[in-house]
């Protein structure tokens, strides 16, 4: 009984850990720190190849610096993506992930392409 009892406790706490709230883009600034499911357009996308960590980021809602979101993608997840990042500009997407602040703009850093889906 308590093996049985330990087992659905720990299932209970990785399903609230791992739980997404769906929100509207204009609703990003007030769910920081939150796991989040919210889609938008990609309204401009710069790729840093010879930058440390090549970061490719994906402004989304419009284009930077009045962005709504910004993604980031380092250049390790980049090499996991079958396709090219690129053909992501001007898409509508849904993104799952945790918002957080970087230089007082709302962030997620996406590590795999699962996490980005086309609309």
């Amino acid at each position: 009984m308590k093996q049985i009892s330990l087992t659905l406790f720990t299932f209970f706490i990785l399903t609230t850990a791992h739980a997404q709230t769906s929100i509207k883009l204009d609703e990003v600034n007030l769910h920081i720190g939150d796991s989040v499911s919210v889609c938008g357009k990609v309204a401009d996308l710069r790729y840093f190849e010879n930058s440390k960590n090549q970061p490719t980021f994906l402004n989304i809602g419009a284009t930077y610096p009045n962005q709504q979101l910004t993604l980031v993608i380092w250049g390790d997840a980049r090499k996991l993506f079958t396709g090219k990042v690129e053909d992501l500009l001007n898409k509508d997407i849904c993104i799952t992930g945790r918002l957080i602040l970087y230089k007082n703009k709302p962030e997620i850093i996406i590590e795999k392409p699962e996490q980005i889906s086309i609309q």
